[in-house]
C-alpha cells in the first residue's frame, strides 16, 4: 500500500481537494471535490480577503478536513496562490485557517504555480508540438509555453477573472466598450507574453481547467457528445468557442445559466475569462487548434508529491 495524500487548492474562487494514494509504482486519484469559496470576492482588487471570504474558506477548509479523517489520509499539501500571496492579511488568514482546521497552508509563488499547471497539463495532454498553456483562475493567469519534455518560458499575471469582473465588467450583459476596455488592457499587461509567443511560435493552445471545462461540456452538450468529466483531454474546437463567445456576451446571469453545460460557479467570471481567450485567439494567428485539459495545480502538485517529493511547510500529518 503506497500513501495516501491530499492536495487543497486554495483558488480566488474555488478550493480543490483531490486525494490520491501514491508510491514509486501507481499514482491513482480517487476522490476530487471543489468548493466555489470565492475568497477574492469584493476585495481582490483592494489586496485584501474580506471577513466574509475567511469565513467561507473556514467552513470550506473543515468540510475537506473531515474527508482527510474519513478517508485516513497519511499527508496533507495545501497551496494558497493568488488572493492569499497578494493579501496584505494573506499571511494572517493562512495561519488563521490552520489554527481553525490543522492544515497548514503554503502560499506558493506565481511561477511555482505555473510550474505545478504544466506538470500537470503535460500529464493529460500529449504535446508533440509547442504549446500555450492557459490556466485562467480569479486572481491570476498562469501562462506556459512548452511541449512534453520542457518548458521554454512562463509567467504568472494578476490578471484573473474575478480582478478583471470587478474592474471591467459593470453591466451584464457585458457592453461592448468594457469588451473594447479589457481588450486594450489585455494588450498593455501581456506584451512579455507577446514578446515570447514570437519567439516561440505555439500552434496549440491548451486550457487548463476551470473556464475550459466550462467552454468544453457546453461544446459536447451542442453536439451530442457525452461529456467525461473525468478525461485528462476534453474536446472543444475554436469555432465552437467563437460561437459560445458570441453568445455568452449578449446574455445576462440568468440566460447564462440556461446554456446546457453551464455550471454556477462559472457563470459570474465567464464573460470575462472569454474575453481573454478570445483577445488570445484573435491576436496570436499561428495558433491552430485548442484543446483542453483536465488537469491543472493539485493533479501536477499530486504527481510530484508521487515521486517522493515530501519535505515541504504545505504539508501535515492527520
Amino acid at each position: 500500500m503506497g500513501d495516501k495524500i491530499a492536495i487543497i487548492d486554495l483558488g480566488t474562487n474555488t478550493f480543490h481537494l483531490l486525494l490520491a494514494e501514491v508510491d514509486k509504482r501507481q499514482h491513482r486519484i480517487f476522490y476530487r471535490e471543489k468548493v466555489p469559496v470565492k475568497i477574492g470576492l469584493g476585495g481582490i482588487n483592494r489586496n485584501i480577503i474580506t471577513e466574509a471570504g475567511i469565513l467561507r474558506a473556514i467552513d470550506a477548509m473543515k468540510g475537506f478536513q473531515a474527508k482527510l479523517l474519513n478517508y485516513k489520509i497519511d499527508l496533507v499539501y495545501a497551496f494558497g496562490t493568488s488572493a492569499l500571496r497578494n493579501a496584505t492579511n494573506g499571511v494572517a488568514v493562512s495561519a488563521r485557517l490552520e489554527a481553525e482546521t490543522g492544515i497548514p497552508v503554503k502560499i506558493i509563488s506565481g511561477d511555482e504555480e505555473a510550474e505545478y499547471i504544466y506538470k500537470g497539463v503535460r500529464s493529460a495532454v500529449k504535446m508533440n508540438s509547442t504549446s500555450l498553456i492557459v490556466d485562467i483562475g480569479g486572481g491570476s493567469v498562469e501562462f506556459i509555453i512548452g511541449n512534453d519534455s520542457e518548458i521554454f518560458w512562463k509567467q504568472s499575471v494578476e490578471i484573473g477573472a474575478q480582478r478583471l469582473l470587478e474592474k471591467f465588467q459593470k453591466h451584464d450583459p457585458i457592453l461592448p466598450e468594457e469588451i473594447d476596455e479589457l481588450m486594450a488592457f489585455f494588450k498593455i499587461s501581456l506584451l512579455d507574453l507577446f514578446h515570447a509567443i514570437r519567439k516561440y511560435m505555439p500552434q496549440d493552445l491548451v486550457g487548463s481547467s476551470g473556464t475550459f471545462d466550462t467552454l468544453s461540456e457546453i461544446y459536447c452538450n451542442k453536439k451530442g457528445i457525452e461529456f467525461d468529466s473525468l478525461a485528462p483531454e476534453t474536446p472543444l474546437t475554436m469555432d465552437s468557442f467563437f460561437e459560445t463567445f458570441n453568445e455568452l456576451i449578449v446574455k445576462n446571469r440568468e440566460e447564462r445559466m440556461k446554456i446546457p453545460g453551464m455550471m454556477e460557479m462559472r457563470v459570474d467570471m465567464i464573460v470575462v475569462a472569454c474575453c481573454l481567450i478570445s483577445f488570445l485567439l484573435v491576436e496570436n494567428l499561428n495558433i491552430k487548434n485548442l484543446r483542453v485539459s483536465s488537469y491543472s495545480l493539485k493533479e501536477g502538485a499530486s504527481f510530484r508529491r508521487s515521486t517522493g517529493a515530501r519535505n515541504n511547510d504545505g504539508r501535515t500529518t492527520v
